[in-house]
């Protein structure tokens, strides 16, 4: 509670990740692949597939300028927007926590000795770290409160 800037943004990006991670311990497929309530076909395992595609985009392909493709072949996603939702039949929790845990390792290594204030190419602009840091703590914010229902539709379990 008392680092620079570059330690907080990247320590509270952690603190959600962990949350996410925390929401999935001791689910099975079957669990992961529970939709929260109908209409919606929102599930913990889209949750993490998404959030292992949002990993790449930001701090792959543009932090980095990695050619990084889609992890997922998505119908969920469109032109400015991140797949993933969509589970494909062989789709396991396991497999998707190794892909997005995989990403998140590949997001820590491409911003470890970046400045917040160091530019990347975004469309006709540029993009900060320090923003791609605040858009991503968001996102997971948003997540790790569907999560955090989603969770507690299957088995009753809070507070992870």
């Amino acid at each position: 509670m008392n680092a620079d800037e570059h330690a907080t943004l990247a320590g509270w990006l952690d603190f959600y990740r962990a949350t996410l991670a925390g929401k999935c311990e001791g689910l099975d497929d079957a669990a992961a692949r529970a939709a929260s309530v109908a209409p919606s076909e929102l599930t913990l395992l889209g949750l993490v597939q998404h959030l292992a595609e949002v990993e790449r985009n930001w701090f792959r392909r543009v932090l980095a300028g990695e050619d990084a493709p889609p992890i997922h072949d998505s119908p969920s996603a469109t032109a400015g927007h991140d797949g993933g939702f969509d589970l494909a039949a062989d789709a396991s929790l396991a497999g998707a926590l190794a892909q997005w845990t995989g990403e998140v390792d590949a997001a820590r290594a491409n911003c470890v000795d970046r400045e917040l204030d160091g530019t990347s190419p975004l469309g006709d602009g540029e993009v900060t770290l320090r923003w791609i840091y605040a858009h991503m703590i968001g996102e997971y914010a948003r997540h790790t409160g569907h999560a955090d229902l989603l969770r507690e539709r299957i088995d009753g379990t809070t507070g992870v």
